[in-house]
């Protein structure tokens, strides 16, 4: 995969994000095993902003936002085809993420995931929302089910864009 080039692009249409959002997670039974939930990301996805990221023409990664209030908006789902972890396309498409929320007047960033000490796949899961920034904020043990406490982290974005902040994430990036 050296020298492969990487690109970003912003999805519209809601076939598209459907295709490329089921394509994607039905790759990744470790964190997106059930099949009703599945479909209620595909479902819902579809009519929310949302990005995917390219190698050499075929989408291996994509996450979606969620506005989940005036100064707040959501990592509502997110997923990398496994081949591509650890490559730098999660945080290049949160780069994008950041810049179209802060550009949108939100504040703050969220996202669930199954809280630490669980399941290994949710700890590489919560290893990467750490490293690049968010906080835990708060544990609902049962909102998911007993077996996977719903851990919310958050982080503080202001309102400058990644890039404004000398970031610049939101790019075409060759590796």
């Amino acid at each position: 995969m050296t020298g492969a080039r990487m690109e970003i692009k912003k999805i519209d249409t809601d076939t598209e994000k459907s295709a490329i959002a089921a394509d994607i997670l039905g790759g990744l039974p470790e964190w997106f095993g059930i099949p009703e939930s599945v479909a209620e990301y595909v479902k819902n996805s579809a009519g929310m902003p949302f990005w995917a990221v390219y190698v050499e023409g075929r989408p291996v990664g994509f996450m979606a936002l969620k506005e989940t209030g005036t100064y707040t908006a959501e990592i509502y789902v997110c997923g990398i085809r496994k081949e591509y972890h650890r490559k730098g396309m999660g945080r290049a498409l949160l780069g994008c993420f950041l810049d179209y929320a802060a550009g949108h007047g939100y504040e703050y960033v969220q996202v669930k995931t199954v809280q630490k000490g669980h399941y290994p796949e949710y700890d590489r899961t919560n290893a990467f929302y750490e490293a690049v920034g968010f906080r835990e904020l708060e544990c609902f043990p049962d909102l998911w089910d007993v077996g996977n406490p719903c851990q919310v982290y958050v982080k503080y974005i202001g309102g400058q864009c990644a890039s404004e902040r000398g970031r610049n994430l939101c790019r075409e990036v060759n590796w």
